[in-house]
């Protein structure tokens, strides 16, 4: 299982990592283990000012539906267009080609509030 150090995660098994002043939010390693094999990734907030801890939108795997939830607030500025023909992506390369938007942060020092990698896995027992 990997836990780059380069990115900040949630509690509820999301990553987020800023480049510039925008920042690229997923789902970790652990989160698509424990739920499978993803068929659908849906993210009707595109365009939507969220805060932070709010459903962004769900990710559907073959026998249940899981909430997306905002490591930190900001604007949805895009979807991972390669989703919609490949949602099996989040799976293969959580970290990278299966990152699930693109977010443009209105407060990046709620970063701080967010887990380092040691801290992850301490969460989850690894």
């Amino acid at each position: 299982m990997e836990f780059p150090t380069n990115i900040k995660y949630t509690n509820e098994h999301e990553w987020i990592r800023l480049e510039g002043d925008i920042a690229y939010v997923g789902i970790t390693d652990y989160a698509q283990q424990q739920l499978g094999d993803i068929v659908f990734i849906d993210v009707p907030t595109e365009g939507e000012t969220l805060e932070k801890g709010e459903t962004f939108g769900t990710v559907e795997v073959v026998k249940t539906v899981s909430d997306l939830f905002l490591p930190i607030g900001g604007e949805v500025m895009e979807v991972n267009p390669q989703l919609e023909e490949h949602p099996e992506l989040v799976n293969q390369d959580p970290y990278g080609e299966g990152w699930i938007i693109k977010l443009k942060p209105t407060n990046t020092d709620e970063m701080n509030e967010l887990l380092d990698a040691a801290a992850y896995k301490e969460i989850i027992n690894e």
